[in-house]
């Protein structure tokens, strides 16, 4: 989006989830046909092209969820974020660890301490590390898009510290805030199935969102079905 005034006038984004409806959807021409496509965690694209396109031009992660990921899909094919010369890095910073890795990502170093301590960020990001292959979003940001646009009613219990909308929610959030059009891809959608319970994470409610702003015409959600 740094490029805006020399891009087109109406910047077109394709928000891609890591949702199972996109399995045998064919929609990855339609998604890297945009002008910009976010990708989050476990951004999968090698073999699955024709589902969910393979164009990243940023990639949104926490240190935490990055690690998860790359635990949890490494049989599938994980084994990095994407690398192009089109990606950018986008930390959602939730500890000091999202910190401590763009450092070291920014001086070329091994993370100094912490829990990710003697890691060097190309093992992540590959060898080229310019200053502007990285973004942070600030927390105030995250936290305005908790307070007027996911306020849960977890925030009334005792788990309210644990809270936090997901890394998906806010990289689509992000994209609304940006781009003049938004077409999210892999979200959750009404006909979900049974979806692992995050205590941190309020799934239904950021459900509810996306569809009031699919009705709204501020956002087009693919659902599975014909013409979406």
């Amino acid at each position: 989006v740094d490029s805006r005034q020399a891009a087109a006038p109406c910047v077109r984004c394709a928000v891609v989830g890591n949702g199972g409806i996109l399995n045998g959807s064919r929609a990855g021409a339609a998604i890297d046909a945009h002008h910009l496509v976010f990708r989050v965690n476990g951004a999968i694209t090698a073999g699955f092209e024709g589902d969910v396109g393979n164009r990243t031009s940023f990639y949104v992660f926490s240190t935490n969820t990055l690690v998860n990921a790359l635990g949890s899909y490494a049989a599938d094919g994980f084994k990095h974020p994407p690398r192009s010369p089109e990606t950018r890095y986008v930390f959602l910073p939730d500890h000091d660890r999202d910190y401590l890795l763009l450092r070291a990502a920014l001086t070329h170093q091994r993370v100094d301490r912490g829990r990710d301590k003697g890691v060097w960020p190309q093992e992540f990001f590959g060898e080229d590390l310019r200053a502007d292959k990285f973004r942070m979003l600030h927390p105030d940001f995250i936290r305005y898009l908790r307070n007027r646009f996911l306020r849960s009613d977890i925030l009334a219990t005792p788990l309210w510290q644990l809270y936090r909308p997901s890394t998906g929610a806010v990289m689509l959030l992000a994209a609304i805030h940006t781009c003049d059009e938004v077409s999210a891809f892999g979200f959750m959608t009404p006909g979900y199935r049974e979806v692992q319970f995050y205590v941190n994470h309020d799934l239904k409610l950021e459900m509810r969102l996306w569809q009031r702003l699919q009705r709204s015409g501020l956002l087009r959600l693919y659902t599975g079905t014909e013409g979406t």
